[in-house]
């Protein structure tokens, strides 16, 4: 099936009329004319991933273009399956806008606020996945009709509106802070440091530090903000993302709170900054040296499971009870792990590597 477009010499004489970084800055949207077309792009760091057809500028023929895509152009559509078959005038770069959905890998492209296309999540163009276009009828492999999608699509856009118009308040990060802390609270006691791991991007992160009680000899620390957002590509995993769209991380400790803390400058950001999700059983190898992983041990890896009590240690501390957004928020505890246990559980599923873990003793507690 061809694809959108591939890169080549000859698309630099397109002309950028909308360009869109995310708020997480992991992705790029570009939307460009030809002076034939127009479309848009969706970018990684390396290359675009997800494409669709916005509109012809020309009369449109009866079959695909060949010619166009094997010099690297964007196509024309064809005829029946554009709504405007003699091509539309183009448009005027200050009448674009682009919304980002909350998860950071889907948008939505907007002609003087009335929506234009959607560019979602699940949008590959090695798959043969376009986005969606208001112009396009019925399915090309450049673009599927927005019309036809609009039950599932319109929602979500609303929800990006509304997500990042309560992002800009004020008073909301604040907010959400305080729901969060006094939660955590009511789960494990008074809290002692706190420390911000957002590094001033998005999405905003702290990591809170609860002190042992007379009834939990270690500490409990937590990331605050990582279930403001939903994570990305979850719904391409998941059939009802609503318990699995939003988590924050914890671990228990009894090694220095600071330097353990360290963990989550790493984590806390990690899926939308790479466009992935976490869920149980997820494992994620360290980014750097095994000598400078924060929680020491000659691991290189965490483990990260909701319910850590089939591993050796006292009973884990309840934290569920939270929810934001109208979605349950599910905490996953940090375990660390060596790449062999990575590989393992990569290849038996995370249940056989708790097995192991079991079996040789070892703790949800991490110390010395």
């Amino acid at each position: 099936m061809p694809t959108l477009r591939h890169r080549s010499a000859s698309i630099q004489a397109s002309q950028v009329i909308l360009e869109s970084i995310s708020p997480y800055e992991s992705r790029r949207l570009t939307v460009e004319y030809d002076g034939v077309t127009t479309a848009a792009y969706l970018h990684d760091d390396a290359s675009a991933i997800a494409a669709t057809w916005i509109a012809n500028h020309q009369p449109a023929a009866p079959t695909t273009d060949l010619g166009r895509l094997n010099v690297g152009k964007a196509p024309v559509m064809p005829a029946a399956h554009t709504k405007h078959p003699q091509g539309r005038p183009p448009f005027e770069a200050r009448t674009l806008q682009a919304w980002w959905f909350e998860e950071g890998d889907g948008v939505a492209i907007l002609e003087s606020g009335q929506l234009l296309a959607v560019i979602p999540g699940w949008g590959d163009m090695t798959r043969g996945m376009p986005g969606y276009s208001r112009d396009v009828i019925g399915q090309t492999p450049f673009g599927w009709s927005l019309d036809d999608a609009m039950e599932g699509l319109q929602p979500r856009v609303d929800q990006a509106r509304a997500f990042w118009q309560w992002r800009a308040d004020q008073g909301s990060w604040g907010a959400f802070q305080q729901a969060a802390l006094g939660h955590l609270l009511a789960r494990l006691g008074p809290g002692a440091h706190y420390w911000d791991a957002g590094n001033g991007k998005q999405p905003p992160v702290g990591v809170t530090e609860r002190p042992p009680t007379s009834l939990r000899p270690y500490t409990v620390l937590s990331t605050v903000g990582m279930s403001c957002q939903r994570m990305p590509v979850v719904e391409q995993f998941v059939e009802d993302v609503s318990g699995y769209a939003r988590i924050e991380l914890c671990l228990a400790t009894t090694l220095p709170s600071a330097h353990a803390a360290r963990i989550f400058l790493w984590l806390a950001q990690y899926p939308w900054r790479s466009v992935t999700w976490f869920g149980p059983g997820h494992s994620v190898r360290w980014y750097h040296e095994p000598t400078t992983f924060p929680l020491g041990g000659g691991n290189e890896a965490v483990l990260l499971l909701d319910e850590p009590g089939g591993l050796l240690g006292p009973e884990p501390p309840d934290l569920s009870g939270f929810s934001f957004g109208g979605d349950a928020v599910r905490w996953l505890w940090v375990v660390p792990i060596t790449e062999r246990e990575r590989l393992l559980a990569k290849e038996r599923g995370s249940a056989s590597l708790v097995t192991q873990l079991a079996a040789q003793r070892r703790s949800f507690v991490i110390g010395r």
